[in-house]
């Protein structure tokens, strides 16, 4: 019976008891058959029969005990017994959401918690829970399910407001049990565990069982090759995930000491001791050697401004403005999106802060208000920690499919090995024990001790590959996705755009449409207007905001001070005092300030024009033309107005309500900016557009403005409708942006629609699509998304997920966090040094250190791009993340070159500017070069990862976008070409084993040795091949399982069993006529000899032709290190073959070939190539990788919707 679980990471659990042992699976039974061959068995039978039934019996008993290490499920089976009671169960099976883990098993812990601890606790219960991936889970006896461990980060407003911290000891004690301590405690495993780990994988298990399979058939050399090479692999994981772990836990909470009002006083407490719901008073923390600290949790400012750094977390270096919730409604609830700009997140630094005068609890050293919200692991910081703790562990790619195709391996091998059990049982001088070793070799040759290397460099290249252009990614399995994305979404501002705007002057002050540039003929009033409307603030005598509101002060010549006060820089304006700050909200789209001119206080309004219209006593004519007429152009248009507020105290009209200074406003203009489209945006969105993938844009901003952005970067190439309602609210209509065309709006009538012309719609148009189920019909024919908010972006992600499209999302990383979550591939933009441009691949591209800065700092926008936003830039901070400290790169063992190549991850520094950074690429460069094995992936660091996306790119550009798709596209073809040829070998290997096998042919110790090096180096060097720079209008297979592959892989099999037995066939002409020994020692002969060459032949054959260079990665001619080692492959075959080394020969133990035969050979191994070539390359023009066609399943899914609607 399962358990459902509320939350995100688990699906439900399954709630067991322990056996008691002698009632375990795995011991009684085993009892019981190791008594009956004492008693039974070894009495009756001779000794060695009687030794091989035990020893058949002990390696059952080992495979289940092993089971019961691989198999959770088995486990569970095996040592415990389901029940339904929770009282009754000490453990549970964790059964995790897709994509959050694998199944676990966690002991199910019971505490006492004692009346009065809350509340509404009135006797002492019994409170069961779990920890799973470092979250609780407690049981809830009403809901009958598991809850994550509450915290209180969703209670009213009023709760935060009233509340004092704990009271007395005994509160403080149950607080402290339910939540413990306020820090990062992981254990750190050893390498010894970890190798452990490692070595009991069921695939490394199998890898030694073959070894000593081999062992028995005596290849002494060949199976101590494999060995070394497993272990050497296995070790360096082991350390590769050390050396991770190791760096994480150098992140820790900072111990500094606080105040924290407890027991009715305040008190000294350290930051590992705070607890959620404890008061505290939080400024700017600096350490003993002057540095900033960080902040020790989530915690709700309650009075007072805080200016912070959450650079660690998001990884933009722009300061963020955090206010108090005073003002707020005491009935309304927190909410984590809408609310963030009041919370202060753990792990990010405070640059600044200002204490309120007034609040409820002074705090004694002139510190802010603040409540804590969350601790520990359930931070922001504690989720990203958690976000990068587990994803350390082995990735791969197509891993389920992986298991089908070697399924569909086994089943040739099940016939070879039937079709020798059979002929073996035939011949009774055959010896039994050489025959089952037969059969199991076959059987266990199917499954090449080389797949989960092979898997891992498909995705761990990459990685690193991302890691050297400044691009970490935090959940590896994500990269095969990007190969298959045909929808890139994008957002705007910041994004296609810069952030550098230039302020063009005012319109509609006399109500016409032309733009006035010239400031002293403006009125003074609009002038004051803008020159207040701004969140700016000084942090260290700098001053620092919006780049927009910046412009803006430039544009008009005025200046701002750090007593706040806006004023002229020259002429006779009035100075303007601000008193109070109305910040920007997404969800209001506007922001208030109240002021002072001289000796009458006024309310300053500037936000979106059709927002502000609402709220105008009157509205001039050609309102609504006139800014129309600049959006449609792509300017930035805002709308500023005024009221006059009656003579009042400083202290009442520092409190007026929000609603009250935004009403019955006076319209005093609009000021225009421009918005410059960043100077790669087009060419990479062109690039993208021919390479197959659908473009679409998100943003907040107005339709007009985004549609005109969307036809600079190629997102609009035909004619543009707007969704708007209708003015007399009698349903919706398609309009052009000149509003010359008018068709009215029908569901069934967009697929057509959208095929003559590229459709927008506004974040208003979708309460009526949700309304009328007509999400599904109407989403995935859009080109253009405005003035949408942040859940509506996290809408059309799922919607265009449910009709089968393979999205990627590039926003950046604060007000797109759930889009970017929701899409298969989530890019978050941080501002960094903009990419160089390289003809060379990804691989030798220029590496960025993580923390480097620009001087340019760019602003988190909020939802609804508004510029009346309260983030900042500063310029510059150099400020590095908690705990990262700089590492010194050790050499790391370079053995493995046989299966590695060295590679690493960009260095974690953080510098003061760009020309530091560029100083000390050379010496980055030969650290990465020091760092890596080429099999591990990169570590990513905080600071590198960003808690908004799995891809965190440190970019001010969408140029990483085309890189992560090529890498992507890569690895899809990288383990497409890896399975064939592991395919095509095995099917040869067991035919080898099998049918020749029984002939008498048998390969040398040392000619196996040989081939096993070859092939070693052979995937060395395909598996490292570089991603073309230019993307392809071609795409790949997404799927192993489909008709290209199997066609290819039974067509080549063809052929090369063609190829192997004519050339044995031909061979034994040439032999004289003598018995064979099946079971008998290895001696060399000439069907032996030329039954290796042609096997080696059939292995290079194979490598060659199932290379897949061109348009993904590069061709083997661009391949350097693959074309020389195909050539020494032919050198060496064209040496042997010929007999040039007799030597050489000897040592392989070959014979000499009978003169005409030995060319023979080669003219057929070089027909079978070119067969092989003609086969494969017919394939591929027959089927070449297309678009998905979602548009047959959203139609399947939008009627469903209609019918259960």
């Amino acid at each position: 019976m399962g358990f459902p679980v509320d939350g995100k990471v688990v699906e439900q659990v399954e709630l067991m008891r322990w056996k008691t042992w002698p009632w375990r699976l795995d011991i009684w039974p085993f009892a019981i058959l190791y008594a009956a061959w004492l008693v039974v068995i070894l009495p009756s039978i001779d000794l060695a029969d009687a030794a091989i039934t035990l020893g058949a019996f002990g390696i059952l008993h080992v495979l289940t005990w092993l089971f019961t290490y691989w198999s959770v499920n088995f486990r569970c089976f095996v040592q415990a017994n389901q029940v339904k009671d929770v009282r009754e169960a000490n453990i549970c099976k964790v059964i995790p959401a897709k994509f959050s883990g694998t199944k676990e098993i966690v002991p199910v812990c019971c505490r006492k918690v004692l009346a009065g601890a809350s509340s509404s606790l009135t006797t002492d219960v019994e409170e069961f829970s779990f920890e799973f991936r470092k979250q609780r889970f407690i049981f809830s006896e009403e809901k009958q399910c598991f809850c994550k461990l509450p915290y209180p980060s969703k209670e009213t407003i009023g709760f935060y407001i009233r509340n004092t911290g704990y009271g007395s000891d005994a509160k403080v004690n149950a607080a402290m049990e339910k939540w413990g301590r306020n820090v990062f405690e992981f254990p750190q495993p050893t390498f010894q565990k970890l190798m452990k780990e490692h070595c009991m994988e069921p695939f490394f298990v199998f890898q030694v069982f073959c070894v000593c399979l081999w062992c028995l058939d005596e290849y002494w050399y060949y199976s101590l090759f494999t060995l070394f090479m497993l272990f050497l692999f296995e070790s360096t994981m082991a350390k590769s995930r050390l050396k991770t772990l190791t760096e994480l836990r150098r992140v820790r909470v900072d111990n500094q000491t606080l105040m924290v009002h407890r027991g009715g006083k305040w008190v000294k407490l350290s930051g590992m001791d705070l607890l959620p719901g404890d008061v505290v008073s939080i400024g700017r923390l600096a350490g003993q050697n002057g540095e900033d600290r960080t902040i020790p949790a989530d915690m709700l400012l309650l009075s007072g401004s805080v200016i912070t750094n959450e650079a660690i977390l998001t990884g933009e270096s722009t300061p963020q403005w955090k206010v108090s919730i005073q003002g707020r409604e005491l009935g309304e609830r927190l909410s984590a999106r809408r609310d963030k700009g009041h919370v202060l997140f753990g792990g990010t630094k405070i640059l600044q802060h200002t204490s309120d005068k007034s609040p409820h609890l002074k705090t004694p050293d002139g510190g802010c208000l603040a409540i804590i919200l969350r601790t520990g692991f359930e931070t922001s910081q504690g989720k990203l920690m958690r976000t990068i703790l587990f994803s350390t562990e082995r990735v791969t790619a197509n891993s389920w499919e992986s298991g089908l195709f070697i399924l569909f391996l086994v089943v040739f091998a099940l016939i070879a090995a039937g079709y020798v059990l059979k002929k073996g049982l035939e011949d009774p001088t055959r010896s039994k024990y050489k025959l089952f070793l037969s059969c199991s070799l076959i059987i266990t040759s199917v499954i090449p001790p080389e797949l989960p290397m092979e898997l891992s460099i498909a995705v761990n290249t990459s990685l690193i590959a991302l890691a050297r252009r400044g691009i970490f990614c935090t959940e590896p399995f994500r990269i095969p996705f990007a190969g298959k994305v045909d929808i890139c979404c994008f957002d705007k501002t910041g994004t296609l755009t810069t952030d550098d705007m230039e302020f063009r002057g005012f319109v509609g002050l006399d109500g016409s449409q032309d733009l006035e540039t010239d400031t002293s003929k403006v009125p003074g009033r609009t002038l004051e207007v803008l020159a207040a409307s701004h969140a700016l603030v000084f942090v260290d005598n700098k001053l620092v905001g919006d780049p927009l509101e910046k412009a803006a002060l430039k544009g008009i010549d005025w200046i701002y001070t750090s007593d706040e006060k806006a004023m002229p820089r020259k002429g006779n304006g009035q100075p303007v005092q601000i008193l109070q700050r109305h910040h920007f909200a997404s969800h209001l789209k506007r922001m208030a300030v109240v002021a002072r001119v001289q000796d009458e206080f006024f309310a300053f309004v500037k936000g979106a024009p059709e927002t502000i219209q609402e709220r105008l006593l009157i509205t001039p004519p050609g309102y609504v033309d006139t800014y129309k007429h600049y959006t449609r152009q792509g300017s930035r248009v805002l709308a500023l107005a005024y009221k006059h507020l009656p003579e009042m105290p400083v202290g009442e009209a520092r409190s007026l309500e929000r609603e009250t200074v935004e009403s019955e406003l006076t319209f005093a203009g609009f000021v225009v900016f421009n918005c410059p489209v960043r100077s790669d945006s087009a060419d990479v969105l062109r690039e993208l557009k021919a390479s197959s993938h659908d473009l679409v844009m998100i943003t907040g901003d107005q339709a007009l403005t985004a549609c005109h952005v969307a036809g600079q970067v190629h997102i609009v190439s035909q004619p543009s409708l707007i969704l708007t309602p209708m003015k007399n609210n009698d349903g919706f209509e398609w309009i052009s942006p000149d509003e010359m065309v008018k068709i009215p709006y029908r569901e069934n009538e967009v697929e057509d629609l959208s095929v003559s012309h590229d459709l927008c719609i506004g974040g208003d148009c979708f309460m009526m699509l949700q309304r009328t189920n007509a999400l599904l019909l109407v989403i995935p024919y859009v080109k253009v998304f405005a003035r949408v908010a942040p859940e509506q972006k996290e809408l059309i992600l799922t919607t265009l997920k449910m009709v089968g499209r393979m999205t990627l999302m590039c926003g950046d990383g604060t007000n797109d966090v759930g889009a970017l979550k929701q899409a298969h591939v989530g890019v978050a933009l941080l501002n960094a040094i903009p990419p160089t441009q390289s003809s060379e691949s990804s691989t030798s591209a220029q590496p960025l250190t993580s923390g480097a800065k620009t001087s340019k700092s760019r602003k988190p926008k909020s939802g609804v791009s508004d510029p009346a936003g309260q983030s900042l830039s500063v310029n510059p901070i150099d400020d590095g993340p908690a705990g990262a400290v700089p590492t010194n790169r050790s050499a790391r063992s370079n053995a493995l070159t046989a299966v590695s190549q060295s590679h690493g991850s960009s260095s974690n520094r953080h510098l003061n500017s760009a020309e530091r950074q560029r100083q000390k690429l050379k010496k980055i460069m030969d650290e990465m070069g020091e760092e890596g094995d080429g099999r591990t992936a990169p570590i990513v660091r905080l600071g590198d990862a960003s808690m908004a996306s799995p891809f965190t790119a440190k970019h001010a550009s969408v140029r990483p976008i085309t890189d992560i798709i090529r890498q992507g596209r890569s690895t899809l073809v990288t383990t497409l070409q890896m399975f064939k040829i592991l395919g095509l070998n095995c099917l040869a290997t067991a035919y080898v084993l099998s049918v020749m096998y029984l002939d008498g042919v048998k390969l040398g110790d040392m000619q196996a040795t040989i081939s096993g090096i070859f092939t070693a180096a052979f995937f060395l060097f395909i598996s490292h091949a570089r991603p073309l720079d230019k993307l392809s209008a071609q795409r790949p297979h997404p799927n192993i399982f489909c008709s290209y592959v199997f066609l290819s892989l039974l067509g080549q099999f063809a052929i090369h069993l063609t190829f192997l037995i004519s050339t044995v066939k031909e061979a034994e002409k040439y032999m004289p006529e003598e018995c064979i020994e099946p079971d008998s020692e290895f001696h060399p002969n000439l069907v032996n000899t030329v039954s290796y060459m042609a096997n080696m032949m059939i292995q290079v054959a194979t490598f060659a032709v199932n290379y897949m260079g061109h348009p993904f990665n590069q061709s083997i001619r661009e391949n350097k290190p693959f074309l020389y080692a195909l050539a020494m492959a032919v050198v060496f075959f064209t040496a042997i073959t010929s007999d040039m080394f007799r030597s050489l020969n000897d040592w392989l133990k070959l014979v000499p070939l009978p003169q005409p035969f030995g060319s023979k050979i080669l003219l057929w191994a070089f027909l079978m190539m070119i067969s092989c070539f003609l086969w494969e390359h017919t394939l591929r023009w027959l089927f070449p990788g297309r678009m998905p066609s979602w548009k047959r399943r959203q139609r399947q899914m939008s009627s469903s919707q209609k019918k259960f609607a």
